[in-house]
């Protein structure tokens, strides 16, 4: 199914709840490539979620329960510098190629226990962790 209207912006019913409590530019840019990719990849769904995705997180990252514009546009983590056959884990959302800085500011938004104490690959793990449990959070309500 389509995720971009006929207004050519992103039909919030269509994106997932993530993408819907983020700004309208996220969704769509969740939702051109969402099409787009379809399209070109023969209505392979996974394979299109995928890719509007990784279109996302070059330019997004997940905070809690939505999206937040990255302060600088690039791969999220080494999964997507490597891309699709990488074997390199995904940061599922967290731009783990931030500075340690900005993941400190970001746990301390998040009210992350332990954060002072953490390294750059702990803050990422505490991170994701902290946004999958908000947007289960979120979903919930």
């Amino acid at each position: 199914m389509p995720k971009t209207g006929k207004n050519d912006h992103a039909r919030k019913d269509e994106l997932p709840s993530t993408l819907q409590r983020s700004e309208q530019k996220a969704q769509d840019t969740f939702a051109k490539t969402y099409d787009s990719a379809l399209e070109s990849y023969d209505n392979d769904e996974s394979r299109a979620a995928r890719t509007a995705y990784a279109a996302l997180k070059h330019s997004y990252e997940k905070v809690g329960d939505h999206w937040e514009q990255k302060e600088k546009r690039g791969p999220s983590d080494k999964h997507a510098e490597e891309g699709v056959d990488s074997t390199q884990p995904t940061a599922g959302g967290v731009d783990a190629n931030a500075s340690k800085e900005h993941l400190y500011q970001l746990a301390q938004e998040l009210n992350i226990d332990g954060r002072s104490k953490m390294n750059k690959d702990e803050l990422v793990q505490a991170l994701q962790k902290a946004n999958d449990a908000a947007t289960r959070k979120a979903r919930e309500n």
